[in-house]
């Protein structure tokens, strides 16, 4: 115990640094922002095939343009706030947001939640994640 006190009075900088990670990472576990509401690609996919989800692009039109899921909707995220009234047709069916690694979707998912969506699911790992199993890819 006194040597690791020794080390962490002398390397203050490492330790903050380590303690900072350490908080960001339990943060990140205990506000969920698309764990339990997270689905990987081939749930996503039964989602979309057998309850007539719908696919919320949220990243750019460039980026969505460049490859994105068959029949998705994309509302960028930095205007979803604007655009929510696009999806209150679907407010019954299951929406999966999508965006390139599934950090602005879960962040969409949050607004969507605040605006009364209830079934909304963050597509885990992404675009990348989809593209990884596989599974079919638009591009125009």
């Amino acid at each position: 115990m006194e040597q690791l006190l020794e080390f962490a009075g002398n390397h203050t900088v490492l330790v903050a640094g380590f303690l900072l990670v350490l908080t960001a990472l339990a943060w990140n576990i205990i506000t969920d922002p698309g764990g339990k509401n997270a689905v990987d690609p081939l749930a996503a996919t039964a989602l979309i095939n057998h309850e007539e989800a719908v696919v919320l692009d949220v990243r750019s039109m460039a980026e969505f343009k460049d490859g994105h899921i068959v029949n998705a909707v994309n509302i960028p995220l930095n205007g979803l706030g604007n655009n929510v009234k696009q999806l209150e047709k679907h407010r019954n069916r299951p929406i999966v947001t999508v965006c390139r690694s599934g950090s602005r979707s879960g962040a969409a998912c949050n607004l969507l939640r605040k605006h009364g969506f209830e079934n909304v699911k963050n597509l885990r790992g992404g675009m990348m994640a989809w593209e990884s199993a596989n599974l079919p890819v638009k591009r125009k």
